[in-house]
This record gives structure tokens, C-alpha cells and sequence, in this order.
């Protein structure tokens, strides 16, 4: 898949109990091969576990569970591409953690954080690690990003869901 044939494209994120609701714009010129393993996963709208960090600060974090990648041929190691330690209000972050690095886990990790506050970083219990920023909520948006996060914050674990946005 081509960087052309996703500018322009976005990805819609909610969850239902905080009443997030948001569009991210994708960018494609930015993290061409992110991007690009993003939309493919993203050909079926997703539900994906979304927990507040620990680590990391003002951030939801969606790890792709393992079975939803199984046998796809787009799950493969990513490069840093719009790479960040130190990611903004409103970036969707893809970080990507190859096999057995942490913990030993045998399958890789493909995680999607959803940045709502200032003062975050991309710290884990393996050290710095850092992610591609594949997507951005329009200033406009943040404000009741950062709300919704809020409430993820308090009620705890939940389910969220991702789909393609209309192109």
C-alpha cells in the first residue's frame, strides 16, 4: 500500500461509557509503513482493550491483541517513521515492540496510544522506546479527547473501537 493512497484518510476512534468520540487525520507523508499497517488492520472496524498507562503518562493504551494479527501479512516489524519520545496532545502513537524483547512475550507487540495531556513520554519497564506518530486529532477535538481519557482514567479498563474514517 501506497503513502498516496491513504493522504488524506482518518480513523475514527469511541468508546461508549466515557463518550469518546473523535477523528484522527492519518499521516501517510509522515509514517508511510505505519500507516499503511494501520489501514490494512483497520479494513474491519476493530475492538480493541484500552487501559491508562502506567509509564507513559497522559495516555490511553490499545495493545492489538496477538490473535487479531494472527497469519495477517501486514503484521510485520515496523520501522521508526515520525518517531517520538515525547509525543503531543491529540497524537495517535503505534509503537511496535519485536518478540520476546519484553518479558519474554513470544509474540510482538503492536500498540495504538491515544495521547489526551502535556508531559507525556514514551518511558516503559524496558526503557526508552520510540513510537511513530501515525495520526492527529484536530486542535479542536483534544479538549473532549482529553475529557473522555479522563473518565477511562477513573472507571478503569474498557473496550475501545477503531474504524476507517469516510475518505
Amino acid at each position: 500500500m501506497s503513502a498516496d493512497s491513504t493522504t488524506g484518510r482518518t480513523i475514527v476512534i469511541r468508546e461508549a461509557r466515557s463518550g469518546l468520540a473523535v477523528t484522527a487525520r492519518l499521516l501517510a507523508e509522515k509514517a508511510p509503513e505505519n500507516v499503511a499497517f494501520l489501514w490494512a488492520y483497520l479494513e474491519t472496524p476493530r475492538l480493541v482493550p484500552g487501559l491508562h498507562a502506567m509509564w507513559t503518562g497522559p495516555e490511553i493504551s490499545c495493545p492489538i491483541p496477538p490473535d487479531h494479527l494472527a497469519g495477517a501479512a501486514y503484521a510485520n516489524p515496523l520501522p521508526a517513521e515520525n518517531a517520538t519520545l515525547h509525543p503531543q496532545p491529540g497524537d495517535i502513537v503505534l509503537a511496535y515492540v519485536p518478540a520476546r524483547m519484553w518479558g519474554g512475550n513470544p509474540s510482538p507487540i503492536f500498540d495504538i496510544g491515544l495521547f489526551y495531556g502535556p508531559g507525556a513520554r514514551m518511558f516503559f519497564p524496558i526503557g526508552w522506546l520510540a513510537g511513530s506518530v501515525v495520526a492527529e486529532i484536530a486542535p479542536e477535538q483534544r479538549a473532549a479527547l482529553a475529557a473522555a481519557c479522563g473518565v477511562i482514567r477513573r472507571n478503569g479498563a474498557c473496550e475501545i473501537s477503531f474504524a476507517r474514517g469516510e475518505a
